[in-house]
């Protein structure tokens, strides 16, 4: 099978769409954002094959989360983000819903996908009353008094800073570390899994990593605090919020983002955006396949259509034979 997908479907349109006696009469171009980390551009490029089967004219652009909302917003252009993380968007995002430039396709397209404190199975399996954040807190010496927080620069290194003093965790005989770079973050849990050492710490999902570790993220224990305690406080780190609450992580606001020329497509296509939520632990599963083998947005994409019959459900059966003829 060649897994170029979008260099194999566009020499195979004509042929998909004389197999797809569903082929979307009337639907249009359709820019599809690409944005640059795996699992979005996995999407990306999942929905390109969909949507072509259906007989629409796809592009696909280079995207990122904020010039991909904005152009969205103000242009009406790209028509699709696969994966937009939209919490720092929140309120424009409604904005724009409200005022119909933009529609959501479905809210989380990703089961399972979020932010949090994570732990390997292995130490489940032989701490298994570790069931709780509050229950870690406990044993810092299982851990090394090690706690894994992110790297300095990025977003997250704020929100854990504030939530280690929020649990009162220096007290408690932990260490916060900074592991200086996302490689040096994947590593010490690379490190930890291989040699059977316990490792706690940030983490996210959808990611290669939890797919590869088979790592299980650990329930809180408390209720979110509330965004006056998180966006006021919680996320500004420790050197502007001296008395943060203890709170689970905010909750990751996660959609497919469709423009006005999206929603006015045919029923069949806004049916699909609607439809095409993916099980979380096989797309992380799919991103240690990519990684393993070097794999591209597309590349994923093809070995996804083809090892996966789940997607079908999202689609007819006439266009899933398209895409599948055009593999």
């Amino acid at each position: 099978m060649n897994v170029r997908l979008t260099t194999k479907v566009a020499g195979a349109v004509a042929g998909a769409l004389l197999l797809s006696t569903a082929a979307s009469a009337g639907c249009g171009k359709l820019v599809i954002s690409d944005m640059n980390w795996k699992s979005a551009s996995l999407l990306a490029n999942v929905d390109a094959a969909v949507l072509t089967a259906m007989g629409c004219e796809v592009e696909l652009v280079a995207g990122a989360t904020m010039p991909t909302f904005t152009s969205m917003n103000e242009k009406g252009t790209p028509d699709v983000a696969p994966e937009l993380w939209a919490n720092a968007v929140a309120d424009l995002l409604d904005s724009a819903v409200d005022a119909g430039r933009m529609m959501i396709g479905v809210e989380g397209p990703i089961t399972g996908l979020g932010e949090g404190w994570f732990l390997l199975p292995h130490t489940l399996d032989a701490n298994p009353e570790l069931t709780t954040v509050q229950a870690v807190l406990e044993r810092p010496e299982l851990f090394g008094g090690k706690f894994h927080g992110c790297p300095a620069g990025w977003g997250c290194q704020l929100s854990n800073q504030s939530l280690f003093t929020a649990f009162d965790m220096e007290a408690k005989g932990w260490t916060l570390v900074d592991p200086g770079s996302a490689a040096g973050l994947d590593g010490s849990i690379s490190k930890a899994a291989e040699s059977g050492e316990n490792w706690f710490g940030y983490y996210w999902s959808p990611t290669a990593i939890l797919g590869k570790y088979g790592m299980i993220q650990a329930e809180w224990g408390v209720p979110y605090a509330g965004d006056d305690n998180w966006n006021g406080c919680v996320a500004l780190g420790s050197a502007a919020c001296s008395d943060p609450q203890p709170s689970a992580w905010v909750h990751a606001r996660v959609v497919t983002a469709l423009s006005e020329n999206a929603y006015r497509q045919p029923a069949e296509v806004v049916d699909y955006f609607t439809k095409r939520i993916v099980n979380g632990a096989a797309l992380n599963a799919e991103l240690v396949w990519m990684n393993e083998n070097n794999a591209t947005g597309p590349d994923g994409a093809a070995h996804f259509l083809a090892n996966s019959s789940d997607w079908e459900a999202w689609v007819s059966a006439d266009v899933a034979a398209a895409v599948k003829a055009a593999l």
